[in-house]
């Protein structure tokens, strides 16, 4: 079972013409172990698609 996971806010507007748009972000708040596991995992697939990619320069 997984913990519920909070997260952060952020909510911007702008006008655009005579649209106003309003965008909310969403921050997943992470404890500092969470963070590097996720920071890590990332890291990883990065490296994954970096390393699929290199062998094509010309």
């Amino acid at each position: 079972m997984q913990a519920q996971v909070k997260y952060e806010s952020e909510i911007k507007t702008a006008v655009l013409g005579d649209r106003t748009i309003t965008v909310k972000n969403l921050t997943p708040v992470f404890s500092p172990q969470e963070l590097e596991k996720h920071n890590r995992e990332i890291e990883r697939r990065l490296f994954e698609v970096f390393r699929k990619y290199a062998g094509q320069r010309g």
